[in-house]
């Protein structure tokens, strides 16, 4: 016999309904209620236990474990809150709201430091902010506390104050992004082999984040063996909340909203955009581009891995490098054929503008490094600050000077709402070039304006369009660098650049125009001109719905050296979740036709194949993709005729222990956030809030990984897909993590059978109604009905239970071991009070709107639910 996932108790349900009808009625604010308990079947008058309904707002002084809702948003731990009596009304009584807990309700300081204390500084003195309420919602197992907005710092609907974030546990952790391929030649026969990867190994210790990058290559070509391996970056840093900044030490890249980035090994304190509101943070790189076969997308900066990804023939998009990049990017596309695509891509953005009266501020000191890690030129610093004068205004302006090498600029931007955020600055540098044999000494200034604007009215978005123009004798760090070391010296001083990123959605029509573009001139080289423009339309035709048309354009000019073409993009629904595509790509020198079908087989597997012709030879490609919750693996096979034919893989996961347990699992962003759910032990309990779930593994644990930095994160366990033995008295939480950090979840998980019983005590009587039984960890489990039934959850052999009420425990109940077959046939369990639990009583109400964690007593031979007798509720007295 199964049972639904729902718990009610008959007669309690009914009491607690009228009684919430009559709370609802302002007559009856200040009264107590009384119930007409004469409907009930009891023994004695006496054998009732429902003082906590008694009186519309009290609450019986104990403590209660409980959520705690701020307005409409909550806290993403329960707390256990103290009830006490008012000194000057004992019937009444008053939450003991802590110094933690207050600490976290995100009240201005300048109010929270003249707060007064009671309880030898325990509670907050109640009725100290006016309009501030805190009230009981013991139907939401839930404390509400009403603050007017005037009193609480700024606030999003998806963002929390600093009070509020998580810093995690300490932990170490692993990942890893690993691709591998093997491609033979069918001409000669020869054989080529490649695997690389990169990574991130660290160790979270309070709130210092311990990190170390990687990066490998092997390679064997016939005989020919070549293998690297690197480490990229040793470097640590922590989150500085009270300046709403981060503080990090060792090797990295300068940040910089106005210098142009190079490598250096330092420390930097630095404003943290990721601390910000959403709506009030920075651009993050957005790449786009085109693979004509299966290939690998590698983007770098300074020679550093920052993504490695195979992916499919096809338009690609890449939207979730780190937003805290700057600087330039180096997009480099391998096909599978041998041919490689090269280009750059621009991460500049609107300098940071700063809200009136605020400062933000970046300070640097370090030494140089080249791509090899090898220290370069001399000791520098380097700052930078943005000031809100008033009204959209901010002013900005920094330095950054060496030895020999000299830069300070001057800004001014404007913040003009419904017209977007415009910016324009000034930076002049000196250098003295000590390489050559005559000391040489340049001055050159550097002319920049960008503009940023969201059109929410046309559903578009110009993310970031900008100009820059710099004298020839104008010299970045980078360029003061190469001049110095003349055998490794790059060409390239920039002269001119333009970049525009913007999106189109015309969404009567169905189209969307996503371009991105950039031209730079220089003064010692050929000009460069990068543009990827993608149109995509969805529409009907006849009785086949969401055809999908898309166009994509695209140049990369690099090294003197041109690729550019045109992509079309047909795709036909086929079946529930397959579609026929068709994909022609067209260049000076070759075009090519493609026919393919691709299905999506479920939530974690999907796949596409394809056949296709070119000029010159057929050819055939497949892939697979499949999300695991250990790791994401791509699978991809390709055949040229007389050419080569070649099979690879990538995958992508890392491994996370801590003290409170550990899992592998799927990531994203090699050492970024993640969270840990611990299920009590329970293997198999799916977790989700985050892109596909993932499940607990044998020892209870599951790594939900990529969570967002300073946001706040909704994670669920999905109740429907328990295992059978399994029930959740908790099934959502919340956090907000800082960035890098492990948090850390329990769910409390009732493990075991589920049973109807009938207790009894040593003299022949039933516990009070409305009684609760509790498990060795504390669980509510059951609560006994007016006749001592009572349906039990997690049922155990040899297990005891304890039995509470009026606040206390009073009786113990051992399970039998075994357990007889027949669970529901009304099992009788003697409730002793010779044996007590010495472990505190607190109080867990679990809310109606987590009563879907529980189960119905089915309408069956066991009980008959119909003709319950209406009860009647007066204010003073019995009816």
């Amino acid at each position: 016999m199964k049972c639904s996932k729902y718990y009610r108790l008959k007669h309690l349900a009914v009491l607690v309904g009228l009684f919430c009808g009559v709370s609802g009625n302002d007559t009856f604010a200040e009264d107590a209620v009384e119930f007409n308990t004469q409907f009930l079947d009891v023994r004695s008058s006496e054998n009732y236990d429902l003082s906590r309904f008694s009186r519309k707002g009290y609450v019986l002084p104990g403590q209660y474990n409980l959520q705690v809702i701020i307005n409409t948003g909550r806290l993403p731990d329960n707390y256990d809150i103290n009830w006490y009596p008012k000194e000057d009304d004992p019937d009444d009584s008053y939450a003991c709201l802590s110094p933690d807990l207050v600490s976290r309700l995100g009240i201005k300081p300048e109010l929270s430091d003249h707060f007064i204390w009671i309880k030898d500084g325990a509670c907050l003195k109640p009725d100290q902010l006016k309009d501030m309420h805190v009230d009981a919602d013991m139907s939401q197992t839930a404390l509400r506390i009403a603050i007017p907005q005037a009193y609480l710092e700024y606030s999003d609907e998806n963002w929390e104050p600093p009070a509020r974030w998580d810093e995690g546990i300490s932990g170490i952790l692993f990942d890893y992004n690993i691709n591998a391929s093997h491609e033979h030649d069918e001409n000669d026969g020869g054989n080529d082999r490649d695997l690389s990867g990169n990574g991130t190994m660290g160790a979270n210790v309070g709130p210092w984040r311990l990190r170390a990058d990687w990066q490998a290559d092997y390679q064997r070509q016939d005989d020919e063996t070549t293998r690297n391996w690197d480490w990229s970056r040793y470097y640590a840093y922590r989150a500085l909340p009270k300046w709403g900044a981060q503080l990090l030490l060792g090797g990295t890249s300068l940040l910089s909203d106005i210098f142009d980035t190079f490598n250096y090994a330092g420390v930097s304190v630095n404003s943290d955009d990721q601390m910000l509101p959403p709506n009030l943070r920075g651009y993050a790189p957005d790449i786009a581009g085109v693979a004509r076969t299966n290939a690998k997308v590698v983007v770098t900066q300074q020679g550093r891995v920052l993504y490695e990804k195979q992916v499919p023939a096809g338009p690609f998009r890449i939207q979730d490098i780190n937003q805290s990049v700057s600087g330039d990017l180096h997009v480099r596309i391998e096909e599978q054929d041998g041919q490689v695509q090269e280009y750059d891509v621009s991460t500049a953005s609107v300098p940071f503008l700063t809200r009136t009266n605020q400062v933000r501020f970046k300070t640097t000191v370090g030494r140089p490094q080249d791509w090899d890690h090898q220290m370069a030129g001399e000791m520098f610093g380097a700052g930078e600050a943005s000031w809100g004068v008033a009204d959209g205004w901010s002013l900005y302006g920094g330095g950054i000077g060496e030895q020999n090498y000299q830069a300070v600029a001057l800004g001014i931007g404007r913040d003009m709402a419904a017209l977007g955020a415009i910016s324009f600055d000034v930076t002049r540098s000196h250098a003295h070039i000590t390489a050559d044999s005559d000391d040489e000494n340049l001055q050159g200034n550097s002319y920049r304006i960008s503009y940023s604007k969201d059109y929410d009215e046309l559903h578009s978005r110009i993310s970031f369009a900008g100009y820059r123009f710099s004298e020839e004798n104008f010299m970045t760090m980078n360029d003061y660098l190469d001049a110095q070391d003349d055998e490794h010296f790059r060409s390239g001083k920039d002269k001119e650049m333009f970049t525009v990123n913007y999106n189109q959605n015309v969404i009567d029509l169905g189209i969307n125009v996503f371009l991105n573009w950039s031209r730079r001139s220089y003064w010692d080289r050929s000009d460069e001109n990068n543009y990827n423009i993608m149109v995509s339309k969805y529409f009907d035709l006849g009785r086949v719905k969401n055809i999908s048309l898309s166009l994509n354009g695209f140049r990369n000019e690099y090294d003197d050296e041109t690729d550019d073409g045109f992509y079309l993009s047909v795709s036909i629904p086929w079946g529930e979740s397959g579609a026929l595509t068709y994909n022609g790509s067209f260049n000076h020198d070759d075009h090519s036709n493609r026919v393919g079908y691709n299905q999506r087989v479920d939530d974690r597997n999907s796949y596409q194949v394809s056949v296709g012709d070119s000029q010159s030879d057929k050819s055939a490609d497949g892939y697979f993709r499949h999300t695991g919750d250990y790791t994401d693996v791509d699978l991809n096979a390709s055949y040229l005729e007389n050419a080569y034919s070649s099979v690879g893989i990538s995958m992508e996961g890392g491994a996370t222990l801590t003290a409170q347990g550990g899992a592998l699992h799927r990531v994203s962003i090699p050492g970024g956030s993640r969270l840990m759910i611990d299920a009590s032990g329970q293997p198999d309990v799916p977790v989700g809030g985050y892109n596909t779930p993932v499940y607990t593994n044998a020892f209870g644990m599951a790594i939900i990984p990529d969570i967002n930095d300073y946001y706040r994160n909704d994670i669920k366990i999905d109740i429907k897909n328990l295992p059978d033995n399994a029930e959740a008295t908790q099934s959502t939480a919340q956090i907000t993590l800082t960035e890098g950090a492990i948090g850390y979840r329990k769910f409390d998980i009732i493990r075991g059978e589920k049973a109807v019983a009938t207790l009894r005590l040593s003299d022949g009587k039933y516990p009070p109604f409305g009684a609760e039984v509790m498990n060795m960890n504390q669980q509510q489990v059951g609560l006994v009905d007016d006749n001592g039934s009572v349906y039990l959850a997690g049922v155990n052999p040899g297990e005891s239970m304890q039995v509470n009420w009026n606040g206390s425990q009073h009786c113990l109940i051992t399970l039998p071991d075994p357990l007889p077959k027949d669970l529901f046939n009304n099992l009788l369990l003697p409730c002793s009070s010779e044996k007590k639990l010495t472990t505190p009583v607190t109080h867990k109400v679990i809310p109606a709107i987590q009563q879907q964690t529980q189960h119905v007593i089915p309408k069956s031979e066991h009980e008959d639910f119909s003709g319950i007798p209406d009860a009647s509720i007066n204010s003073g007295k019995n009816t």
